[in-house]
């Protein structure tokens, strides 16, 4: 199978450097947090919890689930699922994940608007992605620009997606920082540890939205949108 050795330098190799770089710092970050125990004594599943009933959230399950940093909150069930890193952990680490993930239940409570449009976004964008390339090849193999447009369009729906995933994820964990902070789950000391975790685990989704900008600029140029060649 040919691959396009533009695309490897473009968008595959500055990918992996970027969004490897991006995880590593999140595991490393928490890895450090995850030793140092909170002066409250709190879990991670009791942190939630607390963030949840400050807010006057009822009808939230919180729960254990497999996967290391597999942490996330289901609008579907309204169930708040975290890892065993985090449901069990009185870490540092863990309550501010916790919190992070409340933060989103909080967010489906009170309508967050950038919220309810991922969700709306979710079918869309997987039907895009998986499929966006069969116009463009058809549009290159058969000089039909406005098929291949359309599978760029089809591609742009990962950005747009990656885009609003942006607000969403920092405005939960906005909501995490003033939880800690006012309620006392954490000191202040405490809270900028366990913010530098959230702040690393928030540069994975900016990575996602270079890795998908590197990938809708890639077909742009390939399309003769930016300057290059059509196929």
């Amino acid at each position: 199978m040919f691959i396009d050795p533009l695309y490897l330098i473009l968008v595959v190799l500055p990918a992996l450097v970027i969004g490897g770089g991006a995880t590593i710092l999140t595991k490393t970050t928490f890895n450090k947090y995850s030793r140092i125990g909170s002066n409250a004594g709190l879990t991670g599943a009791e942190a939630a919890r607390a963030m949840l009933q400050r807010h006057g959230i009822g009808g939230v399950r919180i729960e254990q689930t497999g996967g290391f940093l597999g942490d996330h909150y289901d609008p579907l069930s309204r169930t708040l699922r975290l890892s065993p890193e985090v449901y069990a952990s009185q870490s540092l680490s863990a309550i501010g994940v916790a919190c992070h993930e409340a933060g989103h239940a909080i967010q489906h409570a009170h309508h967050f608007t950038p919220l309810w449009l991922r969700s709306a976004l979710v079918p869309v964008t997987n039907f895009c992605t998986a499929l966006y390339i069969v116009p463009i090849l058809i549009g290159l193999l058969m000089h039909a620009p406005a098929f291949a447009y359309i599978g760029l369009g089809m591609c742009a729906m990962g950005l747009v997606f990656a885009l609003v995933t942006l607000p969403v994820e920092w405005d939960a964990s906005r909501r995490a920082k003033l939880a800690m902070a006012e309620t006392g789950l954490l000191s202040p000391t405490e809270t900028t540890a366990a913010v530098r975790v959230l702040n690393a685990a928030f540069l994975t989704y900016v990575a996602a939205v270079v890795s998908s900008l590197l990938v809708v600029l890639y077909w742009a140029f390939r399309l003769g949108l930016l300057g290059g060649r059509r196929d």
